[in-house]
Order: C-alpha cells, then structure tokens, then sequence
C-alpha cells in the first residue's frame, strides 16, 4: 500500500527558506514488489540501478527492515526506528528487506534552509543515516504534514516548512543524545559541572576547579564539555555571567562597574567588550 501527495510552490513561497514537493506513506509487506506504483515521474525508481533527485527527502521507517545505499554510502542495513536523508543531485538506491517488508514515511522539499545546513557541516551525504527508534511524535508529524498537504489551505507551504523543520531538528537531537547518552557517567558528569557553574557565577569559581572537583583532567572535561554542549566550559561561564548580567542590569541598581566585578570580570572595559560582543549593545545601553 502506498498513499502520496505532490505540491506545488510559487516564488514567495520559496522565499521562506523551505518548500515542500511530496510527502507520503508506503507499508510494504513481505514478499509484495517493490517500489510501489503510483510515483510521479522523477520519483519512480530501478532498485538496481538507483536514481539522482533533485531535491532533499527525509525518510522515516518505524517498523521492517532494509538496505539503502547512495554515493558516498556503501551499503548499510536499515532497521527500524532509522530515518535517512537522501540529498540532491546525489545518486541513491533502497529496498525493503523481502523477507520482513517495512512501513516508511517520507517527505521531500528543497530550499535555501537546508543547504545552509550542509553547508555548516550539520549533515552530510556521508552520514545520511539517523538511529533514533521508534517516535510517535516522528511518525505524527508525518501524518500532519500530509493531511495539510490534503487540505491545501492558504500557506499550507509554510505550515509544512515548519513541520519539516520541526522533523529536521528532532533527528538531529535525538539521535545525538542516545549516542551521548550511552555513557551515563559523562551524562552526569556533565550536568552536575552545568550546575556548579550556574550556582558559582558570582564567586571567582574556575574551569579547572571544576574540573578538579570532579576529578578529571582539564583537557577531558574541555574535551566533553564542549562534546555535550557545543561550548567550551569557559565560554559557557561567561556567557552565564553575561546573561546575569543583563538581568542584573535591569532589577538592580547596581552600577556597571559593581556588577562587573560581582561577576568576576578583568575590569568594567573588559565587561563592557564582551557584553557588546555578545548582546549587541553596550551595558549602559541596557540600563
């Protein structure tokens, strides 16, 4: 059984950042053939001999079992609970496994919003797929990106960027956090050093302290810290301490400088640099 939608978008509509062309659902049992009929031409594929889109799809299979491969992918088993993102002008080919069948979802879109993030090194035709599990919230934002599809109403296409957004970022974050998640003594490590710095911003706590507290070497709580965060412990200190001090700025009478010592600064210039550089106006702008 396969259901699918294509769509339409206009030029303001590309001006969004993100426009949607098909979304669909396929529940392939055993020993049914495959692909599946009914894909407009440019979708319709050989197994055996691939096909190059022309546009990103992001696939999700909740349950069965497969094969997908594409250029810069050797071939890789597909289980259930994987997503894959198949990127354009990239060749490609998947099956289900005949023996086990699957259920997929997909949904296909292009714009500007997704080629900013390959480019930033979020995601890579070298690593197209995402073990995240099995995700009902996944699997409704699918069928709420197709019943909009139905409904076409007006900016519909907006609505679907945005649940394509949405479908982007939960892969992305899930499946990082159960890789990070599998050493539970980093996870905790981590989240008592986020709170030691939160509790110390006004003391003249340091970075290493911290890592001393923990009883690790500098260098490998740095090392994942930043795995976990995305920062460095220290930037992550000091942007703390920026943020209280807009607070600060805002419920206190407490003059620039005061509150620039308070929060451990160099001195009131070196307050003032960081806070520009990170806010985008000076302290007593604030004020």
């Amino acid at each position: 059984m396969q259901i699918s939608k294509y769509l339409l978008a206009n030029e303001r509509d590309a001006l969004w950042g993100l426009t949607v062309s098909t979304i669909g659902f396929e529940h392939i049992h055993p020993g049914d053939p495959y692909p599946t009929k009914g894909h407009a031409d440019g979708y319709y594929f050989d197994v055996q001999k691939g096909r190059t889109l022309n546009e990103y799809q992001l696939l999700y299979n909740p349950e069965g079992e497969g094969v997908f491969e594409s250029a810069s992918c050797p071939p890789v088993k597909i289980k259930a609970g994987d997503m894959f993102l198949l990127f354009p002008g990239e060749w490609h080919t998947y099956h289900p496994d005949p023996k086990k069948g699957w259920k997929s979802y997909w949904i296909g879109f292009k714009g500007r919003n997704m080629d900013d993030r390959v480019k930033a090194g979020f995601l890579s035709t070298a690593k197209p797929i995402y073990h995240i599990g099995y995700s009902f919230v996944i699997e409704g934002l699918y069928k709420r990106a197709y019943e909009a599809a139905l409904e076409e109403a007006a900016y519909s296409q907006q609505l679907m960027a945005g649940i394509v957004n949405n479908l982007i970022g939960m892969m992305y974050s899930l499946e990082r956090n159960i890789e990070l998640g599998k050493n539970q003594q980093h996870v905790d490590m981590i989240n008592r050093a986020r709170l030691r710095i939160r509790e110390s911003l006004e003391s003249p706590l340091t970075i290493q302290q911290v890592a001393e507290e923990l009883g690790v070497s500098y260098s490998n709580f740095r090392k994942l810290f930043k795995e976990f965060t995305g920062l460095s412990p220290s930037t992550y200190q000091q942007d703390l301490r920026l943020q209280r001090a807009k607070e600060m700025l805002t419920t206190t009478d407490y003059s620039i400088k005061e509150i620039a010592y308070r929060l451990n600064f160099e001195s009131p210039d070196y307050f003032s640099s960081k806070f520009k550089a990170k806010m985008g106006c000076k302290p007593s702008e604030v004020r």
